[in-house]
């Protein structure tokens, strides 16, 4: 039986990567992800500074040597001039589908005033998507849990994984 596809989960963060305080972001996402699929998942989790050369040395290790099929990052999306995670991610990627982060602002604008500042995007490596999500835990389960189908949709068309959302029935013509 193969095992089952990889996921990384990346927080960026000065503090949390110092021992400031507790990474409470990436669990926050490991736990939607928990609740969001029912198909099996290995995660694959990092913790780093919001350092653009090590947000980007830990992108490549999370697809090209651990082979995620998705990478989910927290932290490092809005305008500040040390969040970087964005320009990282473009920086690692062929294409970039703006269409996930302009959902993602959508879902958190009617609750959050501040939402259209973030610079969350998405973007393809070979195989993989790696999709920026906001710092905070509740705004990055909200945002996941807004693009997760089409994540979804997007990880069949760039592999042969088939995550399942719940909620959702098994696509008979996959």
């Amino acid at each position: 039986m193969p095992e089952p596809p990889h996921i990384g989960i990346l927080t960026v963060s000065d503090r949390a990567s110092s021992g400031g305080y507790p990474d409470e972001s990436g669990p926050a996402v490991r736990s939607a992800l928990d609740e969001l699929l029912i198909s099996s998942w290995i995660s694959v989790e990092q913790l780093v500074p919001d350092d653009a050369g090590q947000i980007e040395a830990a992108l490549i290790n999370l697809v090209d040597v651990h082979g995620c099929v998705l990478v989910l990052t927290t932290g490092g999306t809005g305008p500040a001039m040390r969040d970087v995670t964005p320009d990282a991610t473009r920086a690692v990627c062929g294409r970039e589908l703006p269409g996930l982060g302009e959902a993602m602002r959508a879902a958190s604008g009617g609750r959050v005033p501040t939402a259209m500042l973030s610079r969350q995007t998405a973007a393809i490596r070979g195989t993989s998507l790696i999709v920026n999500l906001p710092g905070k835990p509740a705004g990055a389960r909200e945002c996941l849990a807004a693009v997760l189908p089409a994540l979804v949709h997007c990880i069949a068309l760039l592999t042969s994984e088939q995550l399942m959302p719940a909620g959702r029935p098994p696509d008979p013509h996959h």
